[in-house]
C-alpha cells in the first residue's frame, strides 16, 4: 500500500492546497477528500480519467468536498467510460447539479454513490474499510483502511473519541492538528495527536492541516523537537509519497 499526500493543509492556507491523500493498493486508487485546492493537485500527479476507482469524502466543508464536481467533469470531458464509486454522505448527490446543473446526464460513466455510517464496514475490490466519528463541529467520519497486510487510518477533520481501540495498532495515522498544544473549533493538536498515538501503538503519525499561520512563524523554529520514543512522526510536504 502507498500513500501520495496530494495536499496537507488547512482551509484557507494559500500556499498548501487542502488535505487529500491517495491510497494505492494492487488493485485499488482511492482518493480520500477533495476540497476546492485539490483538484489541480490531483491532475499534477495523475491526468488520466479512469486513474481512480473510488473516491471518499469525510464531511461536507467545503476543504473536504467543494472540488468533487470539477473532478468529475473532468473525467467525463476526458473521456472517462469505466463506474465510478463514490464513498460519503447522502448530500453529495446535490454537489453536481449545484455546480455544473444537468450535466451529469452527459456523463458516460457511472457514479456509483455509497452512503456510509459510523460503524459501516465496506469491502471494495481488495482493500475493507471501516469508519467512525471524531469530535469535529460538523459530523465527520474518520475512515481505517486494511489491505490485509497493513492498516492505515485518515481523520478527516477532529480529534479521534478518546478510549476508542479503532485506531490501535496502525501502521500509519494521518492525523488533522490545526495547533501545537490545543484543540481549537473542532480541531486537534499536535500534542494531543501524539500523545493518543503513543497510547495507541501507532507506528507512525502523519500531521496534516496545520494552521497556516502555525507553519509558516512557528514549526521551522520547533519542528525538529516534535519527537517520539514511540512513534514515528512525519510532517508530510504536498505530492510526498510513504509506503506501507
Amino acid at each position: 500500500m502507498k500513500i501520495i499526500f496530494l495536499g496537507t493543509g488547512e482551509a484557507f492556507d494559500e500556499n498548501v492546497p487542502n488535505n487529500s491523500h491517495l491510497v494505492i493498493t494492487e488493485k485499488t486508487k482511492l482518493l480520500l477528500d477533495c476540497g476546492y485546492s485539490v483538484p489541480q493537485q490531483f491532475w499534477k500527479f495523475n491526468s488520466d480519467p479512469n486513474f481512480l476507482d473510488a473516491i471518499y469524502i469525510s464531511h461536507h466543508h467545503a476543504d473536504h468536498s467543494f472540488g468533487l464536481p470539477a473532478i468529475l467533469m473532468r473525467m467525463w470531458e476526458d473521456g472517462r467510460k469505466r463506474k465510478l464509486t463514490i464513498f460519503g454522505f447522502n448530500g453529495l448527490r446535490n454537489y453536481m447539479e449545484f455546480a455544473y446543473k444537468d450535466f451529469q446526464k452527459k456523463f458516460k460513466y457511472k457514479i456509483n454513490l455509497v452512503e456510509v455510517q459510523e460503524g459501516s464496514n465496506v469491502k471494495f475490490q481488495d482493500i475493507k474499510m471501516s469508519f467512525q466519528k471524531t469530535v469535529h463541529s460538523g459530523q465527520n467520519l474518520a475512515v481505517k483502511i486494511t489491505d490485509g497486510k497493513n492498516s492505515y487510518a485518515y481523520s478527516g477533520d477532529g480529534s479521534p473519541i478518546a478510549g476508542s481501540n479503532f485506531y490501535r495498532d496502525l501502521d500509519l495515522f494521518i492525523a488533522e492538528t490545526y495547533l501545537y498544544d490545543q484543540g481549537k473549533i473542532g480541531h486537534a493538536s499536535v500534542v494531543g495527536a501524539i500523545k493518543f498515538s503513543e497510547e495507541n501503538n501507532i507506528k507512525c503519525l502523519a500531521l496534516t492541516h496545520l494552521n497556516r499561520d502555525f507553519r509558516k512563524n512557528e514549526l521551522p523554529k520547533i519542528k525538529e523537537t516534535i519527537k517520539s520514543d514511540k512513534v514515528r512522526i512525519v510532517i508530510p510536504e504536498p505530492l510526498d509519497e510513504y509506503n506501507l
